[in-house]
């Protein structure tokens, strides 16, 4: 609040031009008494001092006294104001206890994230093992050592002499399926652990933030739950191709069957001709 003398003075420099004359008024009606040695008229001096305070309180005293009642209503309004946000919007108990329960979730996502993190590593052999090490890694930079890999532990498609066209391109397909679920699972894997951080970093950050900073963060949150959401849909996508090629090959095993079942009668019927 601005002190009661730079108030005074802002008046004056406003109502100059009325404290000016003001002043020569009074000190044209004011008594002129004798003249004192030096000709230096003291009593008027004194007289028009004292009607410049009387002019002051009177007039100035009064504005001043109207300007301090209406700033003590907004100091009033003010504090209505503030005591409404501390006690109904932004209650401090109430911020306390939300910020306890994201410390408690917090400690709920580090036990989650320890159980995802568990080794499942359960090949024995070196060839295997290598696969099962590229597999569960984690890191989606190692999706190109999936092939070597692969082959290594099943085998490269027969040559042509081997099997036939039909057979290899069944074998080439259903190849073609594992190594892309092995890949896809790798790359969610990778996003999966990079969402668990974004998660722990926005539950952290929440514990800290200040109530008109939370809807930011929230914002962020929701944001990252929709990607989540989209992840899960990419898995599921691998599941129904995983499945579907399993049918396919299903399918053609019996289509195998049957060619196989029909050349067959026809040779015995030939072979009864003869």
């Amino acid at each position: 609040m601005p002190s009661v003398l730079g108030q005074l003075l802002h008046w004056i420099s406003q109502e100059r031009t009325k404290v000016i004359a003001l002043i020569l008024i009074l000190a044209l009606v004011a008594p002129q008494p004798a003249k004192a040695q030096l000709f230096i008229d003291w009593a008027a001096i004194v007289a028009a001092i004292n009607a410049i305070g009387t002019a002051i309180n009177n007039v100035i005293g009064s504005g001043l006294q109207a300007i301090n009642s209406a700033l003590g209503a907004v100091n009033n309004i003010l504090n209505t104001i503030q005591n409404f946000f501390q006690n109904q919007i932004y209650p401090l108990q109430a911020i306390n206890r939300a910020r306890g329960v994201v410390g408690a979730v917090q400690g709920i996502y580090n036990t989650i994230r320890g159980l995802v993190n568990l080794n499942v590593a359960s090949a024995t052999l070196p060839n295997p093992r290598q696969l099962e090490t590229v597999l569960l890694s984690r890191n989606a930079g190692n999706i190109a050592q999936v092939t070597n890999g692969f082959t290594t532990v099943y085998q490269a498609i027969p040559p042509p002499t081997d099997a036939p066209p039909a057979v290899r391109d069944l074998i080439d397909m259903t190849d073609a399926t594992s190594q892309a679920a092995m890949k896809k699972s790798i790359a969610i894997d990778d996003a999966a652990e990079r969402l668990m951080d974004a998660s722990d970093q926005l539950a952290s950050e929440l514990g800290q933030a200040a109530p008109g900073t939370a809807p930011m963060i929230e914002a962020q949150a929701a944001a990252m739950l929709v990607k989540a959401h989209a992840l899960t849909q990419s898995a599921m996508a691998e599941l129904f191709r995983i499945r579907a090629i399993d049918m396919a090959n299903t399918g053609a095993s019996l289509k195998f069957n049957a060619n196989h079942a029909s050349d067959t009668r026809r040779d015995l019927t030939n072979m009864f001709k003869k």
